[in-house]
């Protein structure tokens, strides 16, 4: 395990097995290759653009974020009540931690905590932070994609039981295939008796979700079209800004907030060597965000081998916590 130092307080900090500079330019290839083009949201979320989405968070269109913090505000302690004593607590996609302390405040005598996520060093500010801020809890950050294999550092103190804290909507940015795929993963890596705390963003009318992902000081289409910048910068590739524009529509089929990156007219564009076509209109779909009813996240969370146990909800219904345990 290779460490990280950083000036306040050295943790040490799994990293990934493979190069994430391969991976990406293989995922961005293969994605831009079809007759369909798309993007991983993942790569959304390098330094400047988790720096972005913090700014979006704060806005005043975007309901996801301070809503779920009057959640846990409200029920942080029945939720770790939930968790019980001695809990190993693994976060996906820890960002910031903006709701983590909300959590970790009440939890009794926690075994430890393992941030991971994808931008490194989001990920070590973050964690240094809260270790910080909570001495007595073990923090193990972890340098990975949680959609692939990791392994979750020992702790000191054997946990008598781990549970995976996925906050904010992002089990939303999977479709439902692929969310089972995700709490099967969750269900192998927590074990008997583990646990499933996660934020599912609900159905609402379009009025207030279209905002959400169009605001009016563009926030949402500066952290999109970082993605491009980020291509530009680490891959060689020689977008222009300028030829793309920023589009966030609701598919009702599918009930789904979807991200796009349309072309403004008839294009190629260079990544390293090589070449990708665009038709004026077509576009890179760069995010899905699925709005789900409570039974649809039942039937989900079922499929995977997750029993529900409890939903905490806002008083408008416009967003939920869920926490489901290993059947």
């Amino acid at each position: 395990m290779a460490i990280q130092r950083t000036a306040a307080r050295p943790l040490p900090v799994a990293r990934p097995a493979l190069s994430p500079l391969a991976q990406f330019r293989e995922d961005v290839l293969c994605g831009l290759a079809g007759p369909e083009k798309t993007l991983p949201c993942k790569y959304l979320y390098d330094e400047r653009g988790s720096a972005l989405f913090d700014s979006i968070c704060e806005l005043p269109e975007y309901y996801p974020t301070r809503t779920e913090i009057g959640i846990l505000r409200r029920c942080a302690a029945d939720m770790a009540a939930e968790l019980g004593h001695n809990c190993l607590v693994i976060e996906y996609g820890s960002g910031s931690s903006l709701k983590t302390p909300l959590l970790l405040e009440q939890l009794r005598d926690p075994a430890g905590y393992v941030p991971v996520d994808i931008s490194g060093e989001h990920l070590i500010a973050s964690a240094t932070a809260l270790a910080r801020q909570f001495p007595s809890i073990e923090v193990l950050p972890v340098w990975a994609d949680f959609t692939a294999d990791f392994d979750v550092p020992a702790t000191r103190r054997a946990p008598r039981k781990r549970a995976v804290f996925f906050p904010g909507s992002t089990i939303g940015n999977f479709g439902p295939g692929d969310a089972v795929n995700l709490m099967k993963g969750v269900a192998s890596q927590c074990g008997p008796r583990g646990g499933f705390l996660v934020g599912v963003d609900l159905e609402k009318p379009r009025e207030i979700l279209l905002p959400a992902y169009n605001d009016a000081a563009g926030v949402t289409a500066a952290f999109n079209k970082n993605l491009l910048v980020r291509i530009n910068r680490e891959l060689g590739a020689n977008f222009d800004l300028d030829q793309f524009e920023h589009q966030a529509i609701f598919n009702e089929r599918y009930s789904r907030i979807e991200m796009h990156l349309v072309s403004r007219k008839r294009q190629v564009v260079r990544i390293g060597r090589s070449s990708i076509w665009f038709a004026a209109g077509e576009s890179i779909c760069t995010e899905h965000s699925y709005k789900y009813t409570r039974e649809m996240f039942r039937e989900l969370a079922m499929e995977a081998g997750l029993a529900l146990e409890q939903v905490w909800t806002d008083d408008a219904g416009l967003f939920s916590v869920q926490y489901l345990t290993v059947e």
